[in-house]
């Protein structure tokens, strides 16, 4: 009965781990129909899209190492009733401001929501198997969330108006806050310390910084403002971990990176994280402004990449039985290195179909890294500290999907100018300047945009395998010299709050 009821629990665990990383793609669809409805400055449809992912990316570690201390099922009952209320707010936005305020603190409850469901797993999960089982269908939900939050978000717009992206999450949160206190065991631990405050605040301002920063490169290329803000968060970031080095409770426990096979799957948590980011957003504009597909229909030839990775994270409990763990993790990377290839070689009739299949096994060789990685950082702990660790693992994720859209992004947007000759900053751009020129001539001038920036997938598409590639051989060169026995635990002992 018990196992049963863990595994009911873990359904319920499922809605929030999804819509969080949902919401972070969802809103690139119905961005322009919103924008347009509120009268949103470029400023400001900047901070609309960013705000939430900013602040999921930025308090993602306090909240970690805050359910470890003050109930892990009680952070995350909190963070889903604000979630529900603050998507109806989003929804029914009348005006700019009101939509940024409302995404950065979504961001906020976010950030609540990811580690509690992980650190609770764990609890509920003492058998080595099927713990693994469980952040295998965790991992699922998370990453096929984000890669099928634009196919959702295609469908909604379809039928609906832009606030429908956000409505989404209310019935969800719903059954989670019903659901949640009979199917869910509190757990929290007074050896997890006391949530620093200091840390909290240079940890947040760091990874602000450095996330905008990126992000901002990305906007305005190599410029004094993205500079000072990334040169400034890797001073904070490098005050934030002597702190941590120093403290015996650390909001962040560095120390278990002395551990050679985590620090190796933490790194390449980030990397592959920012490798499928920029895949994916060079892709998605490939579909559109080279091949010409409508935005639903973009979202919809881009649905690969989220099944490969849900086909991927699935199947990697089945991998983790017959190899080591490192093992199907490099053989995943490797894979993903090979389906990066694919885009690199796209051009004439058969494009979309290379296209459709590179996304697809690049998604696919991930998901032992998703799920077994994943599993390797939270079981590295004892369950007091899993909430903690439960943050390292998702802090790489954001901040490796932050920096995929950023220096991916620039890398594209390089490649595209210099094959245009400085004469043309984006794809819109010539299309904007064609329609003021003769037909021919305007013409001829998409004709080279649209082979420009081609060529800037296939480097994109050279940079992510060259990034998966590398992973392998750290993974690999970083793994234990023999696989460790298995393990079980004895069965968890629920509290009540």
């Amino acid at each position: 009965m018990r196992v049963n009821r863990a595994w009911l629990g873990l359904i319920v665990l499922m809605l929030p781990n999804f819509l969080v990383a949902m919401d972070v793609t969802a809103l690139l669809l119905a961005l322009p129909r919103l924008s347009a409805d509120l009268g949103a400055t470029s400023v400001q449809q900047l901070w609309i899209s960013d705000s939430y992912g900013l602040m999921v990316a930025g308090l993602v570690i306090t909240m970690g190492t805050l359910g470890d201390r003050i109930g892990r099922r009680r952070l995350l009952m909190t963070g889903g009733a604000a979630f529900g209320v603050l998507s109806v707010v989003a929804a029914l936005a009348t005006d700019p401001l009101t939509l940024i305020i409302a995404r950065a603190l979504l961001g906020v409850a976010g950030a609540t929501l990811v580690p509690s469901t992980l650190a609770l797993i764990t609890h509920m999960f003492r058998d080595e198997r099927e713990r693994g089982r469980a952040i295998a269908i965790w991992a699922t939900c998370q990453f096929t969330g984000g890669a099928l939050g634009p196919v959702l978000a295609g469908f909604l717009l379809q039928y609906f108006w832009w606030g429908s992206v956000f409505l989404v999450a209310v019935p969800a949160m719903a059954l989670l806050l019903l659901a949640g206190p009979v199917l869910l065991p509190e757990f929290r631990s007074d050896k997890a310390g006391r949530v620093d405050l200091a840390s909290v605040g240079l940890s947040l301002v760091a990874v602000l910084l450095m996330v905008h920063g990126v992000k901002q490169l990305a906007v305005e290329g190599v410029t004094a403002g993205p500079a000072v803000a990334l040169v400034t968060g890797a001073g904070v970031g490098f005050l934030f971990v002597r702190r941590q080095l120093r403290l015996e409770a650390p909001l962040l426990d560095l120390r278990l990176l002395r551990n050679r096979p985590l620090t190796a799957v933490l790194v390449a948590l980030a990397f592959a994280g920012m490798a499928m980011a920029g895949t994916g957003l060079v892709v998605t504009q490939y579909l559109q402004s080279v091949l010409g597909f409508s935005p639903v229909e973009s979202a919809l030839l881009f649905a690969p990449m989220g099944l490969g990775v849900a086909a991927g994270t699935m199947a990697a409990p089945l991998l983790g039985r017959w190899m080591r763990t490192t093992t199907a993790i490099t053989g995943g990377l490797a894979v993903s290195a090979l389906g990066s290839l694919l885009p690199a070689g796209v051009g004439g009739a058969h494009s979309l179909p290379l296209v459709m299949t590179g996304i697809a096994v690049l998604a696919l060789g991930t998901g032992p890294l998703f799920a077994l990685g994943t599993g390797l950082v939270v079981g590295s702990v004892p369950p007091e500290r899993a909430g903690s660790a439960a943050s390292m693992s998702e802090t790489s994720n954001y901040l490796g999907g932050s920096l995929g859209l950023g220096l991916l992004g620039v890398v594209a947007a390089v490649v595209y100018r210099g094959r245009m000759d400085g004469t043309s900053d984006s794809l819109a751009d010539a299309v904007a300047a064609g329609r003021d020129l003769p037909a021919d001539r305007g013409a001829e001038l998409l004709h080279e945009a649209r082979e420009a920036f081609t060529a800037s997938l296939h480097v994109t598409g050279v940079v992510s395998a060259a990034v998966f590639a590398g992973l392998a051989v750290l993974v690999l060169a970083m793994s234990p010299a023999a696989r460790p026995a298995p393990a079980v635990q004895p069965e968890y002992e629920e509290t009540r709050s």
